[in-house]
């Protein structure tokens, strides 16, 4: 038998798969999906088997085996398998990098694989051979120690237990998350032999109470937590002790799942009654579950309106079909509130996948999707890749979040993957958002997606009124702070009333910049083209990009003036200024620097939720997803910070950043109030803000793309070019423009090569070039061809080349 494998080599030359022979011992269990150990070259590496046949084009005798099976089970799917060369070849991306990606860390580390009895039953259906070794209910905890004693035919009678599913093959996880482990109880004896064994305890009134609690409450061999037993039986650890030696009781230590909500109690709730639009946009997708129909719906629904109660019922639909549900949200701040929702409805059949969570955790939530003990994941965008067998609904909350695009290779949009996906498994995909972005509300206007739309919050709470306020006004007023007399009134007025009041600045730090009044000077990171950040609590100078941080000069570095002056808003210096004015007020600041700890997200809301702080003060992190009932005003600090980015999608990010935030305020009966502060109040994207009107803006919106020749109009590549050196940066991006242009069509339009935005980060100098097509039938052909032509100087000089083909970031 051969096996076709990829190898976890990611170069040109090795992008394919290659052969090799499967010894006798595996050939009753490999199948696709496996990854394994193999000699390449010189070296031991990993692979993944796509496939296994009979024959090879290529002389057997050359050939070389597999040294061993890292899995007995396959980690990814057929079909998982089968969308990983669609991903490869959409993202012009190395086939070992998307197999990896669908993968948890912790899978990348070196683990040993325990196999024992699944029960005692299957001990019989064992070959002589093996029932030496299970003798005892002993297991194997190291299958690949075994390996090296056992004859080949144990091997072989081995693996046919495990294709038979007589052996429960346990994945032991070697991360530097320590293995958690717990101290179980069991005893060897039946219900009958523990009852005779309370004569000899006669005296000992304590044992005697610990297995009169094992006879009502244990089976024989069942293991119960140590702790556990000690609060319920109310003995002592002396007491456990006396019975294990006397072989009453056997103590041992096994390895457990980890739970993050573990210990968390989730209230079950029902199915709440739905309003008549809610149905309307619930009646099509549940028609495309019944009928086993893909469709993808994009359900425009204004914030409030009850887009999750919607997501959960057409959930319950598939579930009771017997089919299994993936839930991605866009960041782990909106996956508390989320995660509660959906643990309330569908409690253990939930597994949770985010970034929050530690290696060992991500692992042991993928492994019961894997293992079939959950049937519905909520998660952030690798949660995609869950591999479940016969997926039923695919559903992505807040779909025109940039955060569902991947930056790295490779570089994937969960939302393309969810439609291939969804027409795999012939099942409904729904994208959802009070603020669609303009490509997908623009193929739901063509029909290429089902436009539901929900126009009314639940129970026809008002939406929020919208003031903008002109703080070129304030200026001309003389108020040169970063608050609006207007602002600082409503805050007094929910303060009084015991309301809460949510303040929204897309900027963490203290201050934008310093500059010296004197020469000009402004502090640089010496290894990226942009300014420091000043950071308050710990009293630095900070680089967002590549982490450089550096102590605050006290005079200038080059005029030595003591003018040493910060400029701009930062949310650290917004608490500051609060807590002058408003002394007794409590706020809570939600950014990057208080939430880098595990946890904090929840518990930072978990205190706002529980009326603890007067303010939630934030980046984009509390723009969505925050549905508390207190909350009456929303204040937006710097509403235009995002407007001027260079980037043709800078006013559709503005405008949906605003009308998320917006959305925070007056969502059940106390009405909302939403202040936006602005240096440009004119520009469409916050005049539509104030007006609720996304129609408005889509239109305005989409004849500036049309004109420009942006998406959805064009599709784009950009293409990066990074080095240490600048003249080879220039030279390399001269000499792909000049190729794309000879190798591409005339209608093909080619811009570059020019620096990009920030022209260095880490020490690298960058340039760039566009691509703007409507059809270019030779693209990837072409592309293909620049990554061909420059591999070898890329391994060579660390020149690096990134492209591409549906860019979300033109920075």
């Amino acid at each position: 038998m051969i096996a076709k494998v990829i190898v976890d080599v990611a170069v040109n030359q090795t992008d394919r798969v290659f052969d090799y022979l499967v010894p006798p011992e595996y050939e009753e269990t490999i199948v696709p999906g496996i990854r394994v150990n193999v000699s390449f070259g010189p070296r031991k590496v990993q692979g993944f088997v796509l496939n296994t046949e009979e024959k090879s084009d290529y002389d057997v005798k050359k050939l070389k085996p597999l040294d061993e099976l890292i899995d007995l089970y396959p980690p990814l799917t057929k079909e998982l398998i089968d969308l990983s060369k669609w991903l490869k070849d959409d993202t012009l991306s190395f086939h070992i990098s998307v197999l990896k990606s669908m993968l948890p860390a912790a899978m990348r580390a070196k683990y040993q694989k325990k196999l024992s009895l699944k029960t005692v039953d299957e001990f019989d259906q064992l070959p002589i051979t093996l029932q030496y070794l299970f003798k005892d209910k002993k297991e194997i905890e190291n299958w690949d120690e075994w390996r090296k004693t056992a004859s080949e035919e144990e091997k072989k009678q081995m693996m046919r237990a495990v294709k038979d599913k007589l052996l429960l093959v346990t994945p032991i996880v070697k991360t530097n998350d320590k293995q958690k482990t717990q101290m179980v109880i069991s005893t060897p004896f039946t219900k009958e032999e523990l009852k005779k064994s309370l004569e000899q305890l006669a005296r000992a009134d304590k044992q005697k109470q610990l297995i009169l609690y094992m006879i009502e409450n244990v089976k024989k061999d069942e293991k119960i937590p140590l702790i556990q037993l000690m609060e319920q039986a109310n003995v002592s650890r002396a007491t456990l002790q006396e019975l294990v030696k006397k072989k009453w009781l056997t103590k041992e230590e096994v390895v457990v799942g980890r739970d993050p909500y573990e210990g968390r109690k989730f209230q079950s709730t029902e199915p709440l009654p739905l309003m008549e639009e809610q149905q309307q946009a619930l009646d099509p997708i549940v028609s495309s579950i019944q009928e086993d129909r893909h469709e993808t719906f994009l359900l425009r629904g204004v914030t409030g309106s009850g887009k999750t109660e919607v997501y959960l019922q057409a959930i319950d639909k598939a579930l009771q079909k017997g089919r299994e549900a993936i839930v991605l949200v866009p960041e782990i701040s909106l996956t508390p509130q989320m995660v509660t929702r959906f643990k309330e409805r569908f409690g253990s059949r939930v597994a949770v996948l985010h970034s929050a969570l530690s290696k060992g955790e991500k692992y042991d939530e993928w492994l019961k999707i894997r293992e079939r003990k959950v049937d519905v994941a909520v998660g952030a965008r690798s949660a995609i890749f869950a591999p479940f067998e016969n997926l039923g609904i695919l559903i992505i909350d807040e779909e025109h979040e940039t955060s569902y695009k991947q930056e790295e290779l490779p570089r994937y949009h969960a939302r393309q993957v969810a439609i291939k996906r969804g027409q795999n498994y012939q099942c409904p995909v729904i994208l959802g958002s009070a603020t669609p972005s303009l490509e997908s509300y623009a193929r739901a206007k063509k029909g290429v997606y089902h436009l539901l739309t929900m126009q009314s919050r639940v129970n026809h709470v008002q939406m929020p009124e919208v003031s903008l306020i002109d703080m070129r006004e304030e200026l001309r007023n003389g108020n040169r702070s970063m608050f609006s007399n207007a602002l600082l009134e409503a805050i007094q007025v929910r303060k009084d009333k015991q309301e809460q009041t949510v303040l929204f600045l897309n900027r963490r730090g203290y201050s934008t910049f310093i500059m010296c009044r004197d020469c000009g000077y402004v502090a640089q990171c010496p290894h990226c083209d942009i300014s420091l950040t000043y950071h308050r609590s710990n009293q630095s100078l900070q680089c967002h990009y590549c982490g450089h941080i550096e102590t605050i000069p006290s005079i200038c570095p080059e005029c030595s003036s003591d003018s040493i002056r910060f400029f701009g808003t930062g949310t650290q210096k917004v608490e500051e200024e609060l807590l002058k004015i408003f002394p007794d007020i409590r706020v809570i600041r939600m950014d990057v620097d208080t939430t880098r700890r595990k946890g904090s997200h929840e518990k930072l809301l978990n205190q706002f939720g529980e009326g603890k702080g007067d303010i939630l003060l934030g980046t984009q992190m509390i723009a969505k997803g925050l549905d508390f009932p207190n909350i009456t005003l929303v204040g937006v600090l710097a509403a235009d910070s995002m407007l001027h980015l260079p980037d043709f999608r800078s006013a559709e990010r503005t405008f949906q950043l605003l009308t998320q935030v917006s959305g925070r305020a007056g969502r059940h009966e106390k009405t909302g109030e939403v202040m936006v502060q602005t240096y440009t109040p004119d520009h469409y994207s916050i005049l539509d803000v104030k007006s609720h009107d996304f129609l408005s803006f889509f239109e305005k919106e989409m004849a500036i793309r049309k004109h420009g020749g942006y998406p959805p109009y064009y599709f784009l590549v950009l293409i990066h070019v990074s080095d240490e050196e600048l003249d080879r940066v220039v030279s390399v991006t001269e000499k792909i423009t000049s190729f794309l242009r000879r190798e591409l069509s005339e209608e093909t339009m080619i811009y570059g090569p020019v620096a990009s935005a920030i022209p260095r980060i880490k020490d690298r100098y960058r340039y760039q070039c566009m691509v703007k097509y409507k059809v270019e039938p030779k693209l990837t052909e072409t592309l293909q061809e620049i990554i061909k032509t420059y591999q070898g100087e890329m391994v060579r000089t660390g020149l690096a080349i990134t492209i591409d083909t549906n860019p979300y970031m033109m920075l």
